[in-house]
């Protein structure tokens, strides 16, 4: 079981990746995919690991569910869909921006209080509309604008300062790296800066699959609770309409998932199992069937899983080959009893 000491911190050094998924045309490895998976068992065991677990990196937006769970320990009033809102990566759907403006609204502030960069939708198909309606970048459109409005929610309960909540030292990114520490169960290696301008906290690929299974296996009422059923009963709001990590959770009951750029993606289920998976090259094409694989040799019935096995290659407008996964994540087969 998890320990509740912390851990040091894990190692800043180029991870040892190994080969997790081959690009196949024609019978023919045409390109190969490195990264590292750890998949835990529901003791917390480690069950497999590819590739470096333990060296430190970047869980970008994977790291979201963890950041709510801090902002409902700071006081956050939200449940539902403005809590999954909170833990999401959305696609910029009239949805997705109605529900930000509905959380400044509850915290007595506008658009413009936002500090994260101003960005088009996320989903290709309504940023193609967006553009073509002649509307502009803005920070509600950009995928991170449900966690910030939270984040200014929770400061203006809690009487902090607004403008530089994206600070590392402002008393909300102490809390949120506190929690980091706490679910994760190791130090924090380096803190850097994401994509939307919130502070980035780096731990292990293993350290992040933990914090998935503390989350959901924790006590109903708690807030990591909360936020694990909010994100599982709203997957849309944490992500959007046809986005592969909403199906997935749709598609395997009781599962919790999250990606994140560059290749991340962490999933975890109600009884503590739980995989995290790194593509090293940040490929979306790998990241998927590739957590579809870790979640299969976990133990989820593969028939559930697969229409992500990914898309296939082409060659002159047909199928010619497929992304695969190594033979090293293929499930395994326990034999019938005689």
């Amino acid at each position: 079981m998890y320990s509740s000491s912390t851990a040091d911190p894990p190692l800043v050094r180029e991870p040892l990746h190994a080969p997790v998924a081959h690009l196949i045309r024609g019978g023919v490895v045409e390109g190969i995919h490195y990264g590292s998976v750890v998949v835990l068992g529901a003791d917390g065991d480690v069950r497999l690991q590819l590739g470096d677990v333990e060296a430190a990196f970047y869980p970008r937006s994977a790291l979201k569910p963890v950041q709510a769970v801090a902002m409902l320990r700071a006081g956050l009033p939200l449940d539902g869909e403005l809590l999954s809102l909170a833990a999401a990566s959305h696609s910029g759907e009239e949805r997705h921006l109605a529900g930000t403006r509905r959380i400044l609204e509850l915290a007595g502030l506008t658009e413009g209080h936002l500090r994260n960069v101003p960005d088009l939708p996320f989903d290709p198909v309504v940023r193609d509309a967006w553009v073509r309606e002649g509307r502009l970048p803005s920070r509600l459109a950009q995928n991170c604008s449900g966690k910030h409005a939270a984040m200014l929610y929770v400061c203006k309960l809690g009487g902090w300062s607004l403008d530089d909540y994206l600070d590392p030292g402002h008393p909300l990114q102490q809390v949120i790296a506190e929690t980091v520490e706490d679910l994760t169960g190791q130090r924090i290696a380096q803190v850097s800066v994401d994509g939307c301008g919130a502070p980035l906290f780096s731990v292990s690929l293993h350290g992040l699959a933990r914090a998935a299974a503390r989350i959901t296996t924790a006590l109903p009422g708690t807030p990591e609770a909360r936020v694990a059923d909010a994100m599982r009963e709203h997957a849309e709001m944490a992500s959007g309409s046809g986005r592969d990590v909403a199906a997935l959770m749709r598609a395997v009951p009781g599962l919790l998932a999250k990606d994140g750029f560059e290749g991340v993606q962490v999933a975890a289920l109600p009884d503590g199992r739980a995989v995290a998976v790194k593509i090293a090259d940040g490929a979306n094409r790998a990241r998927v069937p590739v957590a579809a694989a870790a979640l299969a040799r976990a133990g989820v019935d593969p028939a559930r899983l697969t229409e992500f096995a990914g898309e296939p290659l082409l060659g002159g407008g047909v199928p010619v080959g497929s992304v695969r996964p190594v033979r090293a994540l293929d499930p395994i087969t326990m034999p019938a009893c005689a």
